[in-house]
């Protein structure tokens, strides 16, 4: 029986009445052979009962753990939807991710089965099993590779060969309780080594219900998603995974970052979630193309910037201006948007904070950005800014059914359907991360991030655990300092740091052939700081922080805790 996202116990229960609801309409669209395909709801649902009976074949059992290694491609989400249609529990990860990662996801989880895309991945996958308790099988999308006498191989068209039953498949789905456990997502780890977060049916289905009710006012029907962020990611997996799709909108995967703007061109979406470098990237691009050519067009673009920050932030413009404005609309803005696909109804920004003055030039030039917040810990979205309630200062307002309060230190807690049901054999950071605050009776999620409530909108101020003390006694908070020198032209990424020292100093990774302006950076964000906040010295970088170097997480943050142990010299030497 066809069941709306509030109805819906599974999360492939939610997939499969889509499909019994529109069996042709399109669901994912992806490259492959050097072309676009799409494939229909329909056609998804029979993979995904083909794949879970592959998987029941080979043994996998309800409450197995299996290890989901994949670019972004169909395969990737048909392997999530059937394994957690068997009762079995997805584990997603990172194929940026290294055989130690691996090994430590695969010791912890106690997964025996390892679906991967590539040969590469296979042989990271078993070098981490290798290394932590074995694997007893493992799937290849692609051509089975060579592997050890002990681990079993299969190619996944061996696997999904023959034809399911997918009513009957359908049918058990249909039984699945909410509180069954769906995946374990290991968060990205800024910090140490990353805990499975045991997220439910339960969890992600409030998610989707809630942020449903927002998207559907944005009134697109048949609309497209382009899938940016990897489906491994909380976000992603919850949002281009399961939301999308329930909104009716078709999902794009991108082919990657260096393929996005032609993307936007050749598909046209209406929404898409990234990271703010990307933004910043791109901002960068625009302006050194247009300082290049200089003359009349850069003035104009100058002034769309100007008018358009005036009608954000005030005063309002007077007449002459708005004549002005609207001129500039058709002779700058229009082509902006057109860059983006001309039907953008938003840029979601999400992963870390979003410089308001970045958010700010884009929405200046007629393209929505909006912010929203939220952990893995809280199946992932919390909060979020919507195209007509937009402030780019904040990250928005708590989704529908999602209550948040502070703690007496400013920590941001926040309750219900949504909130994890804890770390996966990790007793003590679940004791830490779900307990009961004083003067209250129920368990709320303490974030660990410091955050201030105005107007019912949430505005984070930092994380927690990353405030440092100067030698003074005073706390600072890095993540603004840290954003706004990733906001400056000359600068690609920076870490403040200032613990027992007697004033901060920060680590600056510089933009291209922009070293040698890299003071003047610090100095127009220091003309911004308070007097305790301002950066006393400051030392660049040759080497940027990367995911190769274990200095980034897979989405993108930078590893804090990391970057200051390997550079613990050059801090040294700045106090």
């Amino acid at each position: 029986m066809p069941q709306t996202v509030e109805q819906a116990t599974s999360l492939p229960g939610l997939i499969f009445s889509l499909a019994i609801q529109a069996p042709d309409r399109p669901m994912l669209g992806f490259w492959r052979d050097g072309a676009w395909h799409r494939m229909s709801r329909g056609e998804f649902c029979q993979q995904v009962a083909n794949l879970a009976a592959g998987l029941r074949a080979q043994g996998v059992m309800p409450g197995d753990r299996v290890l989901l290694v994949s670019e972004n491609r169909p395969e990737f989400m048909i392997a999530d939807n059937a394994i957690m249609a068997i009762g079995a529990v997805t584990v997603p990860t990172y194929v940026t991710n290294t055989v130690l990662d691996h090994a430590h996801i695969l010791r912890d989880s106690g997964a025996r089965v390892a679906i991967v895309s590539t040969d590469m991945l296979a042989v990271r996958v078993i070098g981490g099993a290798a290394r932590a308790h074995g694997l007893d099988l493992l799937i290849c999308m692609d051509e089975p590779p060579p592997t050890p006498s002990e681990t079993r191989s299969m190619h996944w068209p061996e696997l999904s060969a023959t034809p399911a039953d997918l009513a009957m498949l359908i049918a058990e789905v249909e039984q699945i309780p909410a509180g069954r456990l769906a995946c374990l997502i290991y968060t990205s780890g800024t910090g140490g080594n990353p805990k499975g977060v045991m997220l439910p049916h339960r969890s992600m289905l409030a998610n989707c219900a809630s942020a449903k009710r927002l998207i559907d006012q944005i009134g697109v029907r048949n609309g497209r998603y382009l899938s940016f962020l990897p489906l491994s990611h909380s976000y992603e997996h919850t949002v281009g995974g399961f939301l999308m799709p329930a909104c009716g909108y078709q999902v794009i995967f991108s082919r990657g970052a260096d393929k996005l703007l032609a993307e936007f061109a050749e598909h046209r979406p209406h929404l898409i979630t990234t990271v703010p470098r990307l933004f910043e990237v791109i901002r960068e691009r625009m302006m050194a193309a247009l300082e290049k050519e200089g003359g009349l067009r850069l003035k104009l673009f100058q002034r769309a910037i100007a008018l358009g920050l005036r009608k954000l932030d005030g005063p309002p413009l007077g007449l002459f201006e708005r004549l002005q404005d609207a001129v500039l609309d058709r002779l700058v803005r229009a082509k902006v948007r057109a860059r983006f696909g001309g039907e953008i109804e938003a840029l979601v920004s999400g992963g870390a904070r979003l410089d308001p003055e970045l958010s700010g030039f884009f929405m200046a030039l007629g393209v929505t950005i909006i912010q929203g917040y939220g952990q893995s810990e809280a199946g992932p979205v919390i909060s979020v800014n919507l195209p007509w309630d937009n402030d780019r200062r904040s990250v928005g307002k708590p989704l529908p059914a999602v209550e948040v309060r502070l703690a007496e230190d400013g920590e941001l807690l926040v309750k219900g359907a949504l909130v994890m049901d804890g770390y996966w054999n990790n007793p003590e950071a679940t004791a830490q991360a779900l307990r009961v605050p004083p003067g209250e009776s129920e368990i709320w999620l303490h974030t660990g991030d410091v955050a201030e409530l105005r107007e019912g909108r949430i505005h984070i101020t930092d994380r927690k655990r990353d405030f440092f003390k100067l030698k003074g006694g005073d706390m600072v908070a890095p993540s603004k300092i840290e954003t706004m020198l990733a906001g400056e032209p000359e600068v690609a990424q920076a870490v403040a740091a200032g613990e027992g020292m007697t004033g901060v100093v920060a680590l600056i990774v510089p933009a291209e052939g922009q070293a040698e302006r890299v003071g003047e950076a610090v100095k127009r964000v220091n003309a911004r700081l308070s007097n305790i906040e301002r950066i006393r010295r400051f030392r660049t970088l040759p080497e940027a922080f990367t995911v190769e170097n274990g200095l980034l997480t897979p989405t993108m943050k930078i590893k804090r805790r990391q970057v200051l142990e390997r550079h613990s010299e050059e801090l040294a030497g700045l106090g």
